[in-house]
């Protein structure tokens, strides 16, 4: 369990790493997230892996910059996420940091990720399609998912977002605050086309800054096809609750009552 008078409270930055079997991967995320921004706090976020990921995350967590925080098996990347951003906006972060542990997310691109929040942008998607975006070692067949899962959802979701799928991102708690996050449905990578959806139907300024994208070298993806089976349901449902029901949105009942 997390600490409640944890020394990472009260920062300004949280960087969440959701992990599961990354031993291989981990250190170097870590080292890199601390080195290009000394102040960031991290939050390792294990769910039981069985290669040791959490004895690695508790060796890191020797430096007070970073916390490990263990969940009794798989219990998905979108959880796992709901779970992080709730302790941000409780422990008064302003700024909580999605990425992923493996390296595939390059750390040197995350200042400019946080330049455009600290600009105004309540959410920062790092985008690899639009210009200066680039993905490195990926086959066609990858490509082809993510461009042809991107449209179908801004067609199903009106949306305007060209990456709704990124899983690189920054997010002002004042605007996580507004979410219902125990309303989100998404256990897996779906919860980021959920909340990047939600959050631009509230009107939240979103900033779109191009990221090289590099496929990982060591361990083993996380995508298969359930994952990219329950993304596509949850669009369609979404596209349909957007179309046919009166509160499409998993927003709070402040929010909804028109609060800020």
């Amino acid at each position: 369990m997390v600490p409640q008078d944890h020394t990472l409270a009260r920062s300004g930055l949280l960087v969440l790493l959701p992990t599961y079997n990354e031993r291989s991967t981990l250190p170097a995320t870590v080292s890199g997230i601390l080195h290009a921004i000394p102040t960031a706090h991290v939050l390792i976020i294990d769910d039981g892996s069985p290669d040791g990921t959490g004895q690695i995350a508790d060796e890191l967590a020797s430096d007070p910059r970073v916390e490990a925080h263990h969940r009794s098996g798989k219990q998905g990347l979108g959880t796992a996420y709901a779970w992080g951003f709730q302790e941000a906006v409780d422990r008064g972060y302003r700024f909580a940091v999605a990425m992923d542990s493996d390296g595939s997310h390059q750390v040197s691109e995350l200042p400019a990720l946080i330049a455009a929040a600290e600009a105004g942008a309540g959410l920062v998607i790092g985008t690899r399609w639009i210009p200066g975006g680039t993905i490195v070692n990926w086959p066609w067949y990858r490509r082809w998912i993510s461009r042809t899962g991107t449209a179908v959802a801004r067609i199903a979701l009106r949306s305007q977002l060209r990456d709704l799928t990124s899983g690189f991102r920054v997010l002002d708690t004042r605007w996580i605050s507004r979410l219902d996050l125990a309303a989100l449905d998404s256990e897996g990578y779906a919860f980021q086309v959920e909340t990047a959806w939600t959050l631009e139907r509230l009107g939240c300024p979103i900033a779109e800054v191009p990221i090289s994208f590099i496929e990982r070298v060591e361990g083993h993806s996380k995508m298969s096809v359930g994952i990219v089976w329950e993304a596509l349901r949850g669009v369609l449902r979404w596209g349909w609750r957007l179309r046919f029901s009166a509160a499409p949105l998993a927003i709070t009942d402040t929010q909804r009552g028109g609060g800020a």
